[in-house]
């Protein structure tokens, strides 16, 4: 059976990690805030580019050709990827990095464009060892919410 100096010293730790536990509780609450307020604040220029986007297909003619309705062959295409840098994510960027690589054997000749590409040092440097598609990357500094 344990002593008494156990017991405390157990006692002690769980209400430590009680503590460390509300803490995060409260960070991630007011992460929750701030992307809920950022989220609506993006609601008037979404209804204006959903009324903007509804007048302008309203307003084409079914006669007259529009070079942003006709159908053209694909020359080009850009594979944007995205990934976090950070939280407990280590899966989420590793299924990403996954289906990469699985898409660019497919598709040698995709242009890629990395957005938050923390992840991707490791890919990189394989690229630079046997080049591949030309890849791009944006890390702009935006932080999670």
């Amino acid at each position: 059976m344990a002593n008494l100096k156990e017991i405390r010293s157990r006692i002690a730790s769980v209400s430590s990690t009680m503590q460390i536990t509300s803490a995060m509780k409260m960070v991630s609450a007011a992460k929750l805030k701030k992307a809920q307020d950022a989220i609506t604040a993006m609601r008037p220029y979404s209804d204006k580019l959903t009324e903007l986007i509804q007048n302008l297909s309203g307003s084409l003619d079914g006669d007259t050709p529009n070079p942003f309705t006709q159908v053209r062959p694909v020359k080009k295409t850009l594979l944007v990827v995205v990934t976090s840098n950070r939280g407990l994510c280590g899966g989420f960027n590793s299924s990403i990095v996954k289906a990469v690589q699985h898409y660019v054997k497919e598709h040698p000749e995709q242009d890629i464009h990395l957005l938050k590409s923390k992840r991707f040092s490791r890919w990189r440097h394989a690229q630079s060892l046997h080049p591949g598609p030309s890849c791009q990357e944006n890390l702009t500094g935006r932080g999670d919410f």
